[in-house]
């Protein structure tokens, strides 16, 4: 089976053409990162409208590259929720224009079970991923235990009550004066420092996570220093704060792992290209002989090929949607 995924939830277009679930024929991504820089954000008005520039150029770049044709596409599958409503709209309603014309299923995609999915793609791992197994899925947007039961089943084990954790990344980067997009250039500019700030670790009872105090205190301390007209250690404080957040969502995953009775743990979500998180998350693995599955970072940013796959596993379960399919902005899982 050869889908066709589109994915415009956010500030990414991307298409790609995925055979049978995991075997990635192409994967084109345009992104936004220098539109949005001057703004310190994604601007979504801006991001829907060169999502319309764009899609129709990549998805036809995304079938040259495949070596496949319209009428090799068995399926199209999009994104559909969470992320912007504009943005999710376009490559929407331009799935559904494939769809009707070439009289081929549709099937919406979560876009958090696409994060998750991602992990299949994984050519570097030992072994295929299968279910059952837990995630931690770190975005910008969302930070969540998933356990995935079976590759149609997903129950959420532990969540955010407020900031996630990529959210809180790109606040304190603002703070700190480094340019968007905060979450790189803190895993960046954290190496040339030492975590000799201590900043303190949201206590939760179960697997939720709280990173809005992490973030307050980080702009406490840096407030003091410069009431005291202290030069601020920027390196040290990105790798303090970076420290605090990779320590917790490291030890709520483990134990989530370890409670819900699995032995494998996948990353997901941009912030799973965080050097820092990779390298804790397998040591941690390792001292409790858990089987840890990263996907590479290209898959770890918003793409098209997780979304292909998510499609494909649902067509398997024998779901499609029809052309009402509608974006929903704030779905969860």
């Amino acid at each position: 089976m050869i889908v066709l995924g589109i994915e415009t939830s956010c500030d990414e277009t991307s298409a790609a053409v995925v055979k049978n679930g995991r075997q990635v024929l192409s994967n084109i991504i345009a992104s936004q990162v220098d539109l949005h820089a001057p703004f310190g954000g994604v601007v979504p008005e801006i991001a829907a409208r060169r999502h319309i520039e764009c899609i129709g150029y990549i998805a036809d770049e995304a079938l040259s590259q495949s070596g496949v044709s319209l009428s090799d596409i068995d399926a199209y599958a999009v994104a559909n929720g969470p992320g912007l409503a504009g943005a999710l709209l376009v490559g929407l309603n331009y799935a559904k224009g494939l769809a009707f014309v070439n009289k081929k299923p549709l099937v919406g995609v979560h876009h958090i079970e696409g994060h998750v999915c991602a992990n299949y793609l994984c050519e570097e791992c030992v072994g295929d991923l299968e279910p059952p197994f837990l995630s931690l899925v770190v975005s910008g947007g969302h930070t969540l235990l998933l356990a995935v039961e079976d590759y149609d089943t997903y129950r959420v084990v532990g969540s955010t009550r407020d900031d996630a954790a990529g959210e809180a990344f790109d606040k304190v980067a603002r703070v700190l004066g480094l340019p968007y997009p905060g979450g790189p250039e803190i895993d960046k500019i954290a190496r040339e420092g030492s975590p000799t700030v201590v900043f303190p670790r949201a206590k939760i009872d179960g697997f939720d996570f709280s990173f809005s105090g992490l973030k307050t205190a980080v702009m406490q301390h840096i407030a003091r220093e410069e009431k005291k007209e202290e030069k601020i250690n920027i390196p040290d404080v990105a790798a303090s704060f970076q420290k605090a957040v990779v320590d917790v969502l490291t030890e709520r995953a483990i134990s989530a792992c370890e409670n819900e009775g699995y032995k494998k743990i996948a990353l997901a979500g941009g912030v799973a290209c965080n050097v820092a998180l990779r390298s804790t998350m397998q040591a941690a693995c390792e001292e409790k002989n858990l089987q840890l599955f990263m996907p590479k970072p290209i898959y770890c940013t918003d793409n098209a090929a997780m979304i292909a796959c998510r499609g494909y596993y649902r067509l398997l379960a024998g779901a499609s949607d029809g052309l009402d399919l509608n974006a929903f902005p704030g779905r969860m899982v």
